[in-house]
């Protein structure tokens, strides 16, 4: 009988998942450009993005298949097949930027190695781990969490007794531009990020329902403390990142760890879900050797300068993930018994679409109600459960 994942080990799992680089970055920008108080919506995007990963996750728990097979009912296969396309080239870029990102702090702690060397060393130790796989690699896995955790919160006590100096404070009236739906879709969008990956871990827990609440909750309380540790450093002083912040709290050796360790095991789950992925493309691709070239081509896209264009993929794997999540629950939870055939598939394909067009257009707005995401989210959600309501009455 297959060894399932326990509730301890679907929460160390997402647990690593947010502790990451990005997600500090997330909260710099936000703690040094917000011009209204920040908690309430960069609490409530997490929230939100914390219970659309639950019950996606949970669709995926419940039906034993891995991200992008969850969809074929939905899309059918061929959607399916569009999809996995779509999270294989996202989640390559993605790995590509936590790359780019880990290899940029730790230049900033002035080793002596260079950008393109620090990125296929990363590479390298994310391609390792891919192979050897999870499952095999448990109690490794949990170890390094463990120590990652006590650094964090030695890093997290050490920057809190630090205070803010009197330039951080000019500063930031001058670079003021995030407003309260800014703030909200900053914060919801890495939650977002990860709808296309989930289901890979919780199909194979050993309670759907309780492991999927835990990986949700472990994510989403660890992302909201790595927003507030970004937000924290940008209050420090202009212009403080990552490696600054780390040398401020004296951690030297400590924080170099803290960065390798982070950007590892989120890339990790990231390089392997990409692997799923592929498999979900085309069934005779061996997921571990998929997620390993995946590790290898990550390397080559974050040296090219994948950074330039951060934040725009940011956007695009939003527009994409949110409203395709949105007809998803949709079709699985309201519309059993009146969703299957053709008709089915292309209705919420085209739910999709518009989902996708209005998120691009209220991305081009300086700050639209509810913000691009739920908005989006909004729209497909809508217009898939037309279908359920034509249905139960006609």
């Amino acid at each position: 009988m297959e060894k399932r994942t326990g509730l301890f080990a679907s929460g160390i799992i997402w647990f690593g998942v947010a502790i990451s680089v990005s997600e500090i970055e997330a909260g710099i920008e936000i703690g040094a450009m917000a011009k209204v108080p920040l908690w309430l919506p960069l609490i409530l995007g997490h929230l939100l993005g914390g219970v659309l990963l639950f019950f996606v996750g949970l669709i995926g728990a419940r039906l034993r298949v891995n991200a992008m097979e969850t969809t074929t009912s939905t899309f059918s296969r061929y959607g399916s097949k569009f999809f996995a396309a779509l999270n294989l080239f996202q989640l390559m870029a993605w790995v590509a930027v936590l790359n780019a990102q880990g290899a940029l702090a730790l230049a900033g702690l002035s080793l002596p190695i260079s950008f393109p060397l620090t990125c296929v060393i990363l590479a390298a130790l994310i391609g390792i781990w891919v192979y050897v796989g999870l499952k095999r690699s448990a109690n490794v896995t949990t170890a390094v969490m463990a120590v990652l955790a006590v650094l964090l919160v030695v890093l997290s006590f050490r920057l809190f007794g630090v205070g803010a100096t009197p330039a951080a404070s000019a500063s930031a009236g001058a670079a003021a531009t995030l407003g309260f739906w800014n703030i909200f879709e900053i914060s919801i969008a890495m939650p977002i990020s990860w709808l296309p990956v989930i289901s890979d871990y919780t199909r194979d827990v050993e309670k759907p329902v309780k492991a999927t609440l835990v990986s949700a909750l472990a994510y989403t309380l660890a992302s909201l403390w790595m927003y507030i540790l970004g937000v924290k450093i940008a209050h420090i002083g202009n212009g403080c990142d990552i490696a600054h912040a780390v040398l401020l709290a004296g951690l030297g050796i400590p924080g170099i760890v803290i960065v390798v360790l982070s950007t590892v095991t989120t890339n990790f789950l990231a390089a392997n879900s990409a692997g799923e992925s592929a498999k979900a493309v085309v069934n005779r691709f061996n997921p571990k050797i998929a997620g390993v070239v995946v590790s290898a081509l990550s390397a080559v896209i974050a040296i090219s300068g994948i950074m330039d264009h951060y934040i725009s993929f940011l956007y695009l794997i939003a527009s994409v993930f949110a409203p395709m999540a949105a007809v998803l629950l949709v079709s699985f939870y309201f519309a059993k018994g009146v969703g299957e055939g053709r008709a089915f598939w292309i209705w919420n394909l085209f739910a999709w679409l518009v989902g996708f067009a209005a998120y691009q257009v209220a991305e081009r707005l300086d700050s639209v109600f509810l913000g691009p995401t739920l908005l989006s989210v909004v729209v497909s959600a809508l217009i898939s459960y037309i279908w359920v309501l034509k249905k139960k009455f006609s």
